[in-house]
């Protein structure tokens, strides 16, 4: 009896958490997300839609920029999870490249700048603890950490904006093919 028990308290403790992650949720961090849109929205219209797109558009001309420079600015000014919204900005066949590249640097950032993803800092404080433990100084980690974020970022960008073209071209084929 005592085991019919302990799984009905846990199978309901399992709905129990899961209401806590709700409310959670619901009292955190939609209501910073909706300010954060709002926000950027005002910004957007109080600049000019169209200044904005232009400098989107300089910004995400060539590759390189594209998926270095846009995802650092999306990250660092919008933080995460906010900085997904910078990719409305770009063309539709780009947008799977920028956040796979913006999301592999919300970790990297946080060294140097911990407003980004306060949220995971506890992943590089851990890794700082130990090297302060062995007298080593945490700004070349965090240096680091920013710059091989940056590398990984381009190099997930570009690979996924390749996959993504090479899909693309792949089902318009077979869309045409259909066709006929």
């Amino acid at each position: 009896m005592d085991f019919l028990i302990t799984l009905a308290e846990g199978f309901i403790g399992m709905f129990e958490a899961g209401g806590e992650t709700f409310t959670g949720l619901v009292t955190d961090i939609i209501p910073l997300l909706i300010v954060l849109i709002t926000a950027v929205n005002a910004v957007i219209k109080f600049v000019g839609e169209e200044r904005v797109n232009r400098f989107a558009q300089k910004c995400t001309k060539y590759f390189i920029l594209r998926y270095t420079i846009f995802p650092f600015m999306a990250v660092f000014f919008l933080t995460n999870p906010m900085c997904y919204t910078f990719g409305r900005f770009l063309p539709e066949r780009q947008k799977p490249a920028f956040y796979d590249s913006a999301v592999s640097f919300v970790h990297p950032i946080t060294g140097l700048f911990p407003h980004a993803n306060a949220a995971e800092l506890f992943v590089y404080t851990g890794v700082a603890a130990g090297i302060s433990d062995v007298g080593l100084s945490q700004g070349p980690l965090a240096l680091r950490f920013l710059l091989v974020g940056i590398a990984v970022m381009l190099l997930r960008g570009v690979v996924t904006e390749i996959i993504t073209n090479y899909m693309i071209k792949n089902n318009k084929r077979k869309s045409e093919a259909a066709a006929e």
